[in-house]
């Protein structure tokens, strides 16, 4: 029996080499959940050069547009939120005051647009993600607006041109998750009970069959080691698994972030036959349940984190801006480290 298992588990590893191809792009993803409503939501953010990404809190009742046409998406901010913001662009990912949070997540192959989708509201990736936090309090709310699909995804591109192909893990204060993939224009929603992790490529179904391959191997004996997204993906949902329960918010955050790290690439990671691997270049976490909003960037000696409960998010108040360049030393509560700012000006 020891001796099938580890026939099975080569096969997977060979099987899961075949869907992943070289990781140029790389982010993983993983939702723990402790006691006392403690839900906490890691993940890594994977690039082969550094993304400089700034810490933006924005308050309630900001009116804002999805594109600069005449027809996109517009609304009016219900609820306040902190964004992390990549080349002072484009949203990454974000936490609203309601305990929503939503990642972005490279995904290769992914396909934004087609025939019935090119005439309706268009909406830019750069803010999509604003989008759906300053609107929406729950994952349910989230996937309802999803499943309409009024908008025409725009703005694809960063990074020198470089195709922002993306999926997104959505994760409210209850712990309810949903997936969101783009399938040739048709949107592609997975909702669940257990949908703790998220990597890349393949595509969430093909991920999780060979995740269930590996549930039927174990993992104490043997868990896939490689910086591919099965890989990562199998060993983030080996952990989130096999890790204690707590509703203290600090250790709860030390799970997490030790996960995170156990999926991460080591920084300037370089394999010869692999010359455009991406490392990690920072970490976040997002308690939903004490709505502190935490950054871990690589190269910096220390994690920190912006507490949106002391946030000014009333409508009228100051666009607040942490610029990352300057927080190398900076460790621990950095709310009060946060200055006004302009809006950042999105990729459109």
């Amino acid at each position: 029996m020891k001796t099938h298992k580890i026939l099975i588990a080569l096969f997977v590893m060979l099987t899961t080499s075949f869907f992943a191809g070289n990781d140029a792009e790389a982010c993983s993803r993983v939702v723990y959940e402790g006691t006392e409503s403690l839900v906490i939501v890691g993940r890594s953010l994977d690039w082969k050069t550094p993304i400089p990404t700034n810490i933006y809190v924005y308050p309630r009742g900001m009116e804002k547009q999805g594109n600069r046409q005449e027809n996109s998406v517009r609304w009016r901010s219900r609820y306040g939120a902190v964004y992390a913001v990549s080349y002072d662009g484009g949203i990454t990912e974000g936490m609203n005051e309601m305990g929503l949070v939503i990642n972005g997540l490279f995904c290769k192959g992914t396909v934004y647009s087609n025939a019935d989708t090119e005439n309706r509201p268009p909406m830019s990736l750069a803010v999509f993600v604003a989008w759906l936090l300053d609107m929406n309090a729950t994952t349910d709310e989230v996937v309802d607006v999803l499943r309409k699909h009024q908008f025409n995804i725009s703005g694809a591109t960063f990074d020198g041109g470089t195709v922002s192909a993306l999926h997104w893990g959505i994760t409210d204060a209850s712990g309810k998750t949903a997936i969101l993939e783009f399938d040739n224009g048709n949107v592609n929603i997975y909702e669940g009970t257990d949908l703790q992790v998220l990597t890349n490529d393949p595509a969430f179904p093909k991920m999780q069959a060979i995740v269930d391959y590996w549930h039927n191997i174990g993992g104490q004996a043997m868990l896939p080691g490689t910086v591919k997204s099965p890989d990562r993906f199998v060993r983030g949902d080996y952990f989130v698994h096999h890790v204690q329960k707590t509703g203290n918010a600090d250790i709860g955050a030390s799970i997490a972030r030790s996960i995170v790290m156990n999926l991460s690439v080591p920084y300037l990671y370089t394999v010869e036959t692999e010359p455009n691997v991406s490392s990690t270049q920072w970490r976040s976490l997002a308690n939903l349940r004490d709505k502190r909003y935490y950054f871990d960037i690589v190269t910096n000696s220390g994690m920190f984190y912006i507490d949106l409960n002391r946030c000014n998010l009333r409508e009228g108040a100051h666009v607040m801006k942490l610029d990352t360049s300057r927080s190398t030393t900076m460790v621990g509560d950095a709310t009060a480290r946060l200055v006004k700012s302009h809006p950042f000006s999105p990729m459109y």
